[in-house]
């Protein structure tokens, strides 16, 4: 005996996922993990809660795949950076990249991966672990990059890797600190030519 189905099977979700997670990752760039409301991040979205869940998961997992698309998106400069062909092209890329992505007219400013959980209590350990895992490994692709420039002559053979690619990277996210509190892209910029005047040659 059939049987009549309640709906049609496989039904496509009414709302576009896509630009729902690209609205959230602003959402969270612009209030950081525990800022960022579940009222707030729905409303931006423009879905509801059970549609956010049952697309996205909880908070936590949405702030997961907001950082990837945030990684692959406004933060792919460091990807390009990394194919420079000297290490001082590198650092340049990456303070240039920070700069832009950081003062970008109608865009939040700032970095998501810097001041997304700079400030959360017990519940956002996991978040913050993972911007810290985050972090790190940003730290530790420019400091294999460095690695290279060293044993290909690039740098001097005495030059620190680790402690120059850590150089690069607490000013740039100083970059964003500053950009996030509204210091302007033309000063920044000037601080980044500054911050590598003295970088070290062979």
């Amino acid at each position: 005996m059939e049987t009549k189905q309640s709906g049609p099977i496989g039904r496509p979700r009414g709302f576009d996922a896509d630009e729902a997670l690209e609205r959230a990752m602003r959402v969270f760039w612009e209030h950081g993990y525990e800022g960022a409301s579940t009222a707030g991040l729905t409303k931006a979205m423009g879905i509801s809660t059970t549609s956010m869940y049952a697309a996205f998961g909880n908070k936590e997992n949405l702030f997961r795949r907001a950082l990837e698309r945030y990684t692959e998106g406004p933060s792919a400069y460091l990807a390009r950076a990394l194919e420079e062909p000297t290490a001082l092209g590198v650092a340049r890329a990456i303070l240039a990249g920070t700069v832009r992505t950081t003062t970008r007219p109608a865009h939040p400013h700032g970095c998501l991966g810097v001041q997304g959980a700079l400030s959360t209590s017990d519940s956002g350990q996991e978040v913050r672990d993972l911007l810290i895992a985050w972090r790190n490994n940003g730290h530790a692709r420019i400091r294999e990059r460095f690695e290279r420039a060293v044993d290909a002559g690039d740098l001097p053979p005495r030059t620190d890797p680790g402690l120059l690619a850590r150089y690069v990277t607490t000013f740039a996210y100083g970059i964003a600190v500053q950009a996030a509190t509204g210091v302007g892209r033309e000063e920044l910029q000037e601080l980044a030519d500054a911050a590598l005047r003295n970088w070290p040659l062979c």
